[in-house]
């Protein structure tokens, strides 16, 4: 059973954890041009809810997630495989990017592409994997 965490974990856990998704959608979104991408971004993803794990519990923990990690990682496959079909829609070969445009109404036009899509599934694999990692030691722990 899990000691009660204490005051400063529960206060710095509570004001880190938007900063942590916030870093991690910084990182998925930059990982095109620079370092980062799906995988970064879903290990900080991750230990933004790690976090909340360590501090308020299990039971919250799930609350915060939703869903089964295992649905996550699955439907991270699917978004990466289907985002290596869609070139072969085009007649390119299998993986192929394909890029294309998309007017946003406060961003504008916006370039949006297979990759983009792939980086997505291998965000929520990750997420997935790593989520259900933890939880599954965590409730073994108790």
């Amino acid at each position: 059973m899990m000691n009660k965490p204490s005051l400063i974990l529960r206060t710095t856990g509570f004001f880190l954890m938007p900063l942590l998704f916030l870093f991690s959608i910084f990182l998925f979104l930059r990982g095109h041009n620079e370092s980062g991408g799906g995988f970064i971004a879903g290990l900080v993803a991750s230990a933004a809810v790690a976090l909340h794990l360590f501090f308020s519990g299990i039971a919250s923990a799930k609350r915060l997630l939703g869903f089964d990690p295992r649905d996550l990682m699955g439907a991270g496959l699917l978004i990466s495989l289907a985002s290596g079909f869609i070139s072969m829609i085009y007649g390119k070969a299998l993986f192929t990017a394909v890029w294309g445009t998309v007017n946003l109404p406060i961003l504008g036009k916006v370039k949006i592409g297979t990759p983009l899509l792939f980086d997505l599934g291998v965000y929520f694999v990750v997420i997935g994997a790593v989520l259900g990692i933890l939880l599954s030691l965590a409730e073994a722990e108790e």
